[in-house]
């Protein structure tokens, strides 16, 4: 499995992943496991990414798919956040903010 996810943390495997979505009620499916891999990419390539870089990278790489809109559907807890879970990566500054798109 570890050949389907290159980039992966030295202490991340598929089962983490797994966990990580029975606790959130996520089904994974192959679009899951792209966002997961896109991420671990990017983090690899990128020595501290930052939330604009993260999301920017994500919307051309799902863009035939409907980019972000597409993947706030998938992962509703967003593909930045709850992805980076999934992937076993450190979430970004700002990618969790509770007061978003609240109006008091």
């Amino acid at each position: 499995m570890s050949d389907s996810f290159p980039n992966a943390p030295g202490d991340w495997n598929a089962s983490v992943a797994e966990a990580v979505a029975s606790e959130d009620k996520l089904e994974l499916t192959e679009d899951h496991w792209q966002l997961v891999r896109a991420l671990q990419e990017y983090y690899d390539k990128a020595e501290r990414p930052t939330l604009r870089q993260i999301t920017d990278a994500l919307e051309e790489s799902f863009h035939s798919k409907g980019g972000m809109k597409y993947l706030y559907q998938i992962i509703p807890g967003g593909p930045v956040a709850q992805g980076c879970k999934l992937a076993g990566l450190t979430v970004p500054a700002g990618a969790v903010d509770k007061s978003f798109g609240s109006v008091a």
